[in-house]
C-alpha cells in the first residue's frame, strides 16, 4: 500500500483557466448591451411558495407514523374530496405520498394564465420523489395572496438504488422540478408607459459604468435625459418622451463596463480567477515541493515446521522525504499584466495550491494591488 502527500498538486483544468484568461487579456474589453449589465427599478421578479402532497411514489415517500404533517394533510385533502377517515379508527399505511414544499418565480410582465416553472423540494423523510405527481398546490406571495397554482408531473434528473449491503444515489432525488407547473391566477402590475422619471440599477455598482451608461443615453438620445446618482443608480428623466420606444433604444445601447481589480480563489476546489486588471508590485518568488511518500509493505511469519506457533503479519513502513531541493527563485517585474503575472507563475511550474500560497502571501507583502476573495 503506498500513500502520497504532495503539497503541489498539478491541476490541467487551472492552467487552462488561466490561459483561458490569458487570451482574453490581450484582447480589447467587451461591450454589452445596458440590458446585460442594468436593471429598471420596478421591473423585479417575485418569489412564490406553497405547501402540497406528491403521490405516486413507489414506497419511497413519508412514513405516515413519523411525519405527522403528512398524516393530517392527506387526512385533510381526503375530507376535502369526500373521503371521512378522521373519526374512524383507521390506521394510514402508505408510503407513495410525500409533503414537499413547492417554490417558483413569477416574473415580470406575466399575466393570468401564463406558465412558469417550479421546484419540488422534500421536507419529511423521502427518499425519492421520482415518478411522483404533484397535487394542486397555491403558490403564495409575501403578502399572502395566491398568485399561481401548481401541479402536475416531477422530473428529477436523479436516481438512487439499494440492496442487501449497498447504495448508490446521484444527483438529489429528493429535489424535483416541473417545467411549466404552475399557472399564473394573478398578476403583478408594471405599467412603464406613464412613468417620467426611473432608474437604472447596476448589477455591479461601479462609477466609472455608470457614467459610461449615462453619457451612451445622453448620445443616443439628446440632452441630458441621464445622470448618474449614486455608483448603482442612473436616473432618466423621460419627460416629453414615449417611454417604452426609449426604454428599447436604451437597453440595446452598447457599452464598455468597468471591473475591479479583484483575484478570487476558491481554497477547496484549488480554482483561480485573475481579473484583467490586477498589478502587483515588483516581488521575488521562491517556491518548492515537499513530498512525503509513505510505503508499507506488510510480510507474512510463518511458524516453523510441527510447532504451535500461528501466521503472523509483520508490518514494514518506508518513508522518505523530498524537502524541495529543487526550489526555484523567480523575480515578477514591477507592474505585471495579467500575461506577466500567469507566465512568470507558470514558467516556475507553480501548482494551483501553491499558487494560492504565493498570491496571499504577496498580498499580505502589499505588492498585490488587487482586491483578493478567498472562498
Amino acid at each position: 500500500m503506498k500513500r502520497v502527500f504532495p503539497s503541489s498538486i498539478a491541476c490541467g483544468a487551472c492552467l487552462l483557466v488561466c490561459a483561458f484568461l490569458l487570451g482574453m487579456s490581450s484582447a480589447n474589453a467587451a461591450r454589452v448591451r445596458v440590458k446585460d449589465i442594468a436593471d429598471f427599478e420596478g421591473v423585479r421578479t417575485n418569489q412564490l411558495i406553497g405547501y402540497g402532497l406528491v403521490v405516486g411514489l413507489h414506497g419511497t415517500g413519508d412514513k405516515l407514523t413519523n411525519v405527522l404533517f403528512t398524516r393530517e394533510t392527506l387526512i385533510s385533502m381526503l375530507n376535502r374530496l369526500g373521503v371521512n377517515i378522521r373519526d374512524r379508527e383507521i390506521q394510514l399505511q402508505t408510503h407513495d405520498v410525500a409533503a414537499v414544499m413547492v417554490t417558483a418565480d413569477l416574473p415580470p410582465f406575466a399575466h393570468g394564465g401564463g406558465r412558469i416553472d417550479v421546484t419540488v423540494s422534500a421536507t419529511g423523510d423521502a427518499t425519492d420523489l421520482t415518478g411522483g405527481t404533484l397535487l394542486v398546490t397555491p403558490l403564495m406571495a409575501a403578502d399572502g395572496e395566491v398568485y399561481a397554482v401548481a401541479q402536475g408531473s416531477l422530473a428529477t434528473n436523479a436516481f438512487a438504488a439499494r440492496g442487501a449491503a449497498a447504495s448508490i444515489v446521484h444527483n438529489i432525488p429528493t429535489n424535483g422540478h416541473i417545467a411549466n407547473g404552475a399557472v399564473v391566477e394573478r398578476e403583478v402590475p408594471v405599467d412603464l408607459s406613464n412613468k417620467k422619471l426611473l432608474h437604472l440599477s447596476l448589477r455591479n455598482p461601479d462609477f466609472t459604468t455608470a457614467s459610461r451608461i449615462a453619457r451612451a443615453i445622453n448620445s443616443a438620445l439628446g440632452g441630458t435625459m441621464a445622470r448618474v446618482t449614486d455608483p448603482r443608480t442612473v436616473a432618466l428623466d423621460l419627460t416629453g418622451r414615449d417611454s417604452v420606444p426609449a426604454l428599447s433604444l436604451i437597453g440595446d445601447l452598447m457599452v464598455e463596463p468597468d471591473t475591479l481589480a479583484k483575484v478570487v480563489v476558491d481554497d477547496a476546489s484549488g480554482t483561480i480567477v485573475i481579473g484583467n486588471d490586477v498589478r502587483i508590485s515588483t516581488v521575488a518568488i521562491a517556491q518548492g515541493n515537499l513530498t512525503i511518500q509513505v510505503t508499507e509493505t506488510p510480510m507474512v511469519s510463518q511458524p516453523g515446521p510441527m510447532s504451535n506457533g500461528t501466521t503472523t503479519v509483520a508490518p514494514r513502513t518506508t518513508i522518505n522525504v523530498n524537502n524541495g531541493n529543487n526550489a526555484k527563485l523567480g523575480i515578477l517585474p514591477n507592474g505585471p499584466t495579467l500575461s506577466n503575472l500567469v507566465s512568470g507563475l507558470n514558467a516556475l511550474g507553480v501548482g494551483p495550491r501553491d499558487m494560492i500560497s504565493i498570491l496571499q502571501a504577496i498580498k499580505a507583502d502589499g505588492a498585490l494591488q488587487a482586491d483578493l476573495e478567498v472562498r
